[in-house]
């Protein structure tokens, strides 16, 4: 099994694979129990965000924290460390998406441009 394939089983909701994915995730799951945290963090992490319940994040950060398992205690930190903005983030419906669209596109715009104004055309 690629790692590819590994994470699209752990990744994917439930309800939206079928019946042979889900009994290879099964299997996947069964195999490593440091996964099996992993995917619960994973789909509890997805819920969340989904279902925009930001007053839940501390319970998630405890259970990822409690994984024993060093990146989820990291992610688990950093997330610690600006905890408003990110239960802010998870609860709200507000977003920046527009304003970050437009800004990537500015800066794709100005990268574009650079090489194009040599000294020739700059003499002129």
């Amino acid at each position: 099994m690629t790692v590819r394939k590994a994470t699209w089983l752990i990744t994917a909701r439930a309800d939206k694979i079928d019946e042979n994915s889900a009994l290879k995730r099964k299997q996947l799951l069964a195999r490593c129990p440091e996964l099996a945290a992993v995917a619960d963090c994973v789909h509890a992490f997805a819920q969340m965000m989904s279902e925009r319940r930001g007053t839940d994040l501390d319970s998630w950060l405890t259970l990822a924290e409690h994984t024993g398992l060093k990146p989820l205690r990291s992610l688990a930190r950093g997330l610690r460390q600006d905890f408003d903005a990110v239960a802010a983030g998870l609860t709200l419906e507000w977003r920046s998406g527009n304003v970050e669209g437009n800004v990537n596109r500015v800066k794709r715009i100005k990268r574009d441009g650079y090489g194009r104004a040599g000294l020739d055309l700059l003499r002129r």
